[in-house]
């Protein structure tokens, strides 16, 4: 086991700490994503996400998922080394993978105080964000590092 793997939970076991943080009084951010090579983009805009709040919490989409979003050599990196990469960050408080191609189910289920997308989204396109504000949170979009993207990175990686 490693030191950040208590970090890297079933979607119920979230839901659960979730629960109990903001009992606790904590607001809970939730961001979520491929992270399918973790770059200065991604690091930039968890720790923004996190600075939002007093939990972040992750929900990163299955090896399946990606492969439906992103095409058929995608991901690079499977769910457990993209999840234990994102539980490394001392920024990051849970991780937890969801197999559908969005994570409505998982925003409806888990009900985050803040959401977070980057603002390469609108937020009236951004899935859940309805659940939020109907439940008393917040829908914020976040900017985004220029010339950071993994599909950039690949595709630059392919031209050398």
């Amino acid at each position: 086991m490693t030191q950040s793997s208590h970090k890297i939970v079933s979607q119920k076991e979230l839901k659960s700490r979730v629960q109990a943080w903001q009992l606790a009084g904590d607001k809970v951010v939730f961001s979520n994503g491929c992270f399918d090579i973790v770059h200065l983009g991604h690091i930039d805009y968890l720790e923004k996400a996190r600075a939002l709040g007093d939990k972040l919490v992750v929900g990163l989409n299955s090896d399946s998922s990606v492969r439906i979003l992103k095409g058929e050599d995608r991901p690079v990196n499977d769910s457990i080394a993209r999840s234990r990469m994102l539980a490394a960050l001392q920024f990051v408080d849970g991780v937890t993978v969801f197999e559908e191609e969005t994570p409505e189910k998982l925003i409806n289920f888990l009900l985050p105080d803040i959401l977070v997308k980057g603002k390469d989204y609108s937020i009236e396109n951004i899935v859940g964000a309805k659940t939020v504000i109907d439940n008393g949170g917040e829908v914020i979009t976040i900017d985004l590092v220029d010339g950071y993207s993994t599909t950039g990175l690949i595709e630059r990686l392919k031209i050398k």
